[in-house]
């Protein structure tokens, strides 16, 4: 009965402290017009102290003051940061995080690019260090870290036009051929796949209570972008495979440490998933059947490319001991000791002789005969 006392007083509090805020940022920019006004009042609605998760009135209210507002995209950044930074409230946190999540999920393309560009200037923040930590619980901000530091890398992917995730490449190349594009695939995409799935390894979803309804609902958002990423994953993971004899030997190394990653994100998502589950209450998920990559297939992978590096590097050594060093040669020609072996074509001393025999031709049309003087 305590704990619904205190939770009852927490929420009483923090309710008072939204009406202060709105309160403030209305006299605030009183001068300035309700442009501005209205994004931080619609900021501080949607990020509130309550359990419930952001209400979509909300989403589309800010969306709608920022499309209609030229150049509010790096304020709204700023008040996103603030409130992140100045709150003690782990709900508050949270709240502010998955609005920050739901924006790059909710806007359209151009609003997303604007709002990656906030966070490279820096006008929006969104590390575990910016919100202050409340030392009497720290166990309760554990999912708050990961998931800030998931967000930290979701910012670098952004959402094609087919509604997929795709990796943010700021100097993308046009490739002509499909050997291009696998190249592009493996040395590109996929190292930035695998650190995404690195941070959604992060979020253990053993830190969630299923009351806890925002912190489910932002592992939610998470699990369905992460079976997005692990389709490109697997057509990553294929293209190397196919491709890895073709590779020189530094690129087969390069390679080799890929799928060793690989082996091992491979058996923890797949754990994850399953952890998931029994704990994430949102039925609608569509885990995909994760295949296990082996660490003794990749192993046999390394010992192969080993195997064609040292194989290789023989035959060269055998082709270039079979002929005799041409510095040795000029050297026996300028001493004019030349042994002929018995595989030359001439195993005698070749003379030239001066005849002075007249020599006799018959001619096949007639007996003329032709003497010829030999020289």
């Amino acid at each position: 009965m305590v704990v619904d006392i205190q939770g009852k007083l927490r929420l009483a509090l923090g309710s008072v402290k939204d009406h202060a805020s709105i309160g403030k940022a209305m006299i605030n920019y009183n001068h300035d017009g309700k442009g501005f006004s209205d994004i931080e009042i619609a900021v501080l609605r949607a990020t509130g102290h309550d359990n419930g998760p952001i209400e979509d009135k909300y989403m589309h209210e800010i969306l709608f003051l920022v499309s209609n507002s030229p150049g509010s995209i790096p304020f709204l950044a700023e008040r996103i940061s603030r409130r992140l930074c100045k709150t003690r409230d782990r709900l508050v946190a949270l709240k502010t995080l998955s609005l920050i999540h739901r924006l790059f999920r909710g806007g359209n393309r151009c609003f997303e690019q604007e709002l990656r560009r906030a966070h490279v200037s820096g006008h929006l923040q969104m590390s575990s260090h910016c919100f202050r930590k409340n030392s009497s619980d720290p166990s309760s901000f554990s999912f708050l870290h990961s998931y800030a530091a998931y967000l930290e890398e979701r910012v670098g992917w952004a959402i094609n036009q087919a509604g997929k995730l795709e990796p943010v490449m700021f100097n993308g190349l046009e490739f002509r051929c499909y050997e291009q594009k696998s190249v592009d695939m493996v040395f590109r995409k996929l190292p930035k796949c695998q650190a995404f799935i690195d941070r959604v390894l992060d979020c253990s979803p053993r830190d969630i209570l299923p009351a806890d309804n925002l912190a489910q609902a932002a592992m939610s958002h998470t699990l369905k972008e992460s079976f997005q990423v692990y389709i490109m994953f697997c057509e990553g993971i294929e293209n190397l495979v196919n491709m890895f004899f073709d590779l020189t030997m530094a690129a087969r190394s390069l390679a080799c440490d890929i799928l060793k990653r690989a082996s091992r994100q491979s058996k923890e998502l797949h754990d994850l998933y399953e952890s998931c589950k029994r704990i994430i209450e949102n039925k609608n998920l569509e885990y995909p059947s994760v295949q296990i990559i082996t660490m003794d297939h990749v192993l046999a992978l390394e010992r192969c490319s080993s195997f064609m590096s040292t194989s290789s590097s023989s035959s060269i050594m055998c082709r270039t001991g079979a002929s005799t060093p041409i510095g040795k040669e000029s050297e026996k020609e300028e001493n004019g000791d030349i042994s002929w072996s018995s595989s030359t074509p001439f195993s005698c001393t070749l003379e030239t002789k001066i005849s002075k025999v007249w020599v006799v031709f018959e001619e096949d049309y007639g007996d003329s005969q032709v003497a010829m003087d030999a020289v």
